[in-house]
């Protein structure tokens, strides 16, 4: 009998290695040295997979955005020191620095024990899997979701709505959820979702689509919105970045290279051909703008 169950093993084994070098192997954050990990499908389950923060963006660098950052940041702050703090929706224009504030806040309150964990839509089925892991860790963790946009049906819409209000993160204590999105209720809004609207005695009641709709952004308890720039504050936001990149790489800014009407002019014309002002068209505009004065010598 034992003969005849060595072709068996011998073939589980094949298969067993075959399904290791598949899958790969779940990786351990030691949370001391990072402030930023991915939260990713692996196998049958979720696991860490490490990660560098996407941006070396300080709080200073971010312009024209100034009440939004001081919110969130006074968010953050009362979260680091063990008080009461809300999740956090941000919404709005894309390019805006949305999800550079969010990592810009890593960057400054890492030494105190901040942590950021990304979350992408895909894998938002275990989130709940990632609170429970969470929870036991002696750091104080921001779920990062960037860039949210659902579908009705999506499964990580529901995770995520669960999420939001469940036991679970509240319990947890140390872990906030600060999702991204340039939709305002992460869902996208159809006008025949208003058909069903009633009026009830000069009272409109929403629909139930509608309702839905609205159910999962307003369980963030504060929502901060991000417009498109300005022409002052799109300028002031090219010529600090421009700076920057100077100061990195050596480049003096005068002569032709000078923060003149001539730059101004430039970065709007830029602004013009991208289609809009941001944080983001400024930075790449910068990035043109000191590249080519560098080259020239």
């Amino acid at each position: 009998m034992s003969e005849s169950l060595n072709p068996l093993l011998a073939d589980l084994h094949r298969l067993t290695s075959r399904l290791l070098d598949i899958v790969p192997a779940a990786e351990t954050i030691d949370w001391q040295v990072s402030t930023a990990a991915q939260w990713r499908a692996h196998g049958l389950g979720h696991a860490f997979r490490s990660a560098e923060l996407s941006t070396s963006a300080t709080l200073d660098d971010l312009h024209g955005i100034d009440t939004q950052k001081q919110k969130l940041v006074a968010n953050t702050r009362q979260f680091i020191a063990g008080l009461p703090a809300n999740n956090v929706l941000l919404w709005g224009a894309r390019g805006t620095g949305k999800s550079s504030l969010i990592h810009a806040l890593a960057n400054r309150y890492g030494d105190e024990g901040l942590r950021l964990v990304e979350v992408s839509r895909t894998d938002l089925e275990g989130i709940a899997e990632l609170g429970g892991v969470l929870a036991s860790l002696p750091y104080r963790f921001i779920v990062f979701c960037d860039d949210l946009s659902f579908e009705a049906d999506d499964a990580g819409y529901k995770a995520l709505k669960s999420a939001l209000e469940g036991s679970l993160f509240r319990n947890a204590g140390n872990v906030l959820i600060y999702a991204t999105s340039n939709r305002r209720h992460l869902l996208p809004e159809y006008m025949s979702d208003n058909r069903d609207a009633r009026h009830v005695e000069g009272e409109l009641h929403e629909s139930e689509a509608v309702e839905e709709k609205v159910s999962l952004s307003d369980r963030f308890g504060l929502w901060l919105s991000f417009y498109p720039f300005r022409q002052p504050a799109y300028l002031d936001m090219a010529r600090h970045w421009a700076r920057r990149l100077a100061a990195d790489h050596g480049l003096t800014l005068d002569g032709p290279a000078a923060l003149d009407d001539n730059f101004d002019r430039k970065a709007a014309a830029w602004a013009l051909a991208r289609g809009g002002r941001s944080g983001r068209t400024a930075q790449h505009f910068a990035r043109d703008w000191v590249g080519r004065h560098l080259l020239q010598g």
